[in-house]
């Protein structure tokens, strides 16, 4: 069988991608070994969608997907719980202030939402915050958040009105090839033939690219979440402390639409590989650091706690964009921990390579996701 478009992965990027492709009438299939859509990283994702990065590329295509989702419910007809409850990087330390404004002036070029708070108006948006030693916080009100679940789900179902294939439970294992062209992806039950291939595989994106002599540096890492009993909202946005603790690097928590309050921590050192059980030691670690920066937490019911994968790259940057060893296939590989926010955007943005539309934006976000750029650059929110 013969596509416009094949998509390896039926994710956070491969779902927003299949609509958008089948949107401009090309025939799109998306293979994914689970039994339904968004069964990997997608549903363990605690759902914050920020423009808030530190490159040009990040924020181009997370101001695009915030675009799309705030206004899903009313365009599509689905509520997907969009909150446009912004995303705070408070300071307690006089090196992370100096920090976090320094970075606002290149935010603000890159036409960024992002102002600088006082310890008092900052206490106005997440009433009850440790006031001693705090310095500020970074505020971008645009940012927000959505259900995972839901947005799968309403993406995947859009996808089946404009005409995409899905086959789940069918497994990549190999392909053909001819000189520079991938010309079958064949699976542990069938074989086809497509234009494009597309691998947005996720945590399996590199031994994706390994049947085809590539190597795609892309490594999971092990992350874990919880979510509280839903109560009445009390403070607004998302709460990112990227000071160093033992046992994490960061940690972050907001109150989602149906008033849970979510919260992950960044593991430090990472934990390698794909682990999908939960451990004892994460929610003494992550609630301990919680409770310093806000008390307010300490009566919430934790309801459960889950673990995923951030499939991370050295730099922090996703990669995205034309194989240089095979002409027809595209990375959309190595998002981080973040195929979540990513993902709208980046849909649109693999359709406009397809179909040979890049504007001269299109072109310098691509730069930072290219994956043969000898640049070091490094995503400094990681």
């Amino acid at each position: 069988m013969t596509y416009d478009v094949i998509i390896i992965g039926a994710g956070s990027v491969g779902v927003p991608a299949a609509l958008a492709l089948a949107e401009r009438k090309l025939k799109v299939l998306v293979l994914d070994y689970e039994h339904a859509p968004g069964q990997q990283n997608n549903k363990k994702a605690i759902g914050g969608v920020r423009a808030t990065h530190s490159d040009f590329g990040k924020i181009s295509v997370c101001l695009r997907s915030i675009e799309i989702l705030k206004n899903w419910q009313e365009e599509r007809g689905d509520d997907i719980g969009w909150m446009s409850n912004g995303y705070s990087y408070p300071a307690w330390r006089e090196q992370d202030a100096a920090s976090l404004k320094s970075l606002m002036e290149i935010q603000h070029s890159f036409g960024l939402n992002i102002q600088w708070l006082s310890p008092e108006d900052y206490q106005e948006l997440v009433p009850g915050i440790a006031r001693e030693g705090l310095l500020g916080s970074t505020y971008s009100p645009e940012d927000g958040g959505c259900s995972p679940l839901l947005t799968s789900s309403s993406f995947y179902f859009q996808a089946l009105k404009t005409g995409v294939e899905f086959r789940f439970q069918e497994r990549v294992i190999s392909f053909e090839t001819k000189g520079a062209t991938v010309e079958k992806v064949i699976t542990d039950k069938s074989a086809y033939s497509a234009k494009y291939i597309i691998n947005a595989a996720g945590n399996h994106a590199r031994e994706l690219g390994q049947m085809l002599n590539m190597d795609l540096p892309v490594y999971p890492d092990n992350h874990e979440a919880g979510i509280t009993e839903p109560v009445k909202r009390f403070f607004g946005p998302m709460v990112v402390d990227m000071r160093r603790a033992p046992g994490s690097a960061n940690f972050y928590f907001y109150q989602n639409h149906e008033g849970q309050v979510v919260f992950c921590i960044t593991p430090d050192p990472p934990i390698l590989g794909i682990d999908n059980r939960a451990t004892s030691e994460f929610l003494p670690l992550c609630s301990k650091r919680m409770l310093q920066v806000y008390p307010r937490l300490k009566n919430l019911k934790v309801r459960r706690t889950w673990r995923g994968q951030y499939p991370m790259t050295p730099s922090g940057f996703p990669y995205v964009g034309l194989a240089r060893e095979w002409e027809n296939m595209i990375h959309a590989v190595g998002m981080c921990g973040q195929g979540f926010m990513l993902g709208p955007g980046l849909g649109e943005l693999i359709t406009r390579i397809i179909l040979q539309e890049l504007c001269e934006d299109d072109k310098e976000v691509l730069k930072s996701f290219d994956l043969y750029s000898e640049m070091s650059a490094e995503e400094k929110f990681k």
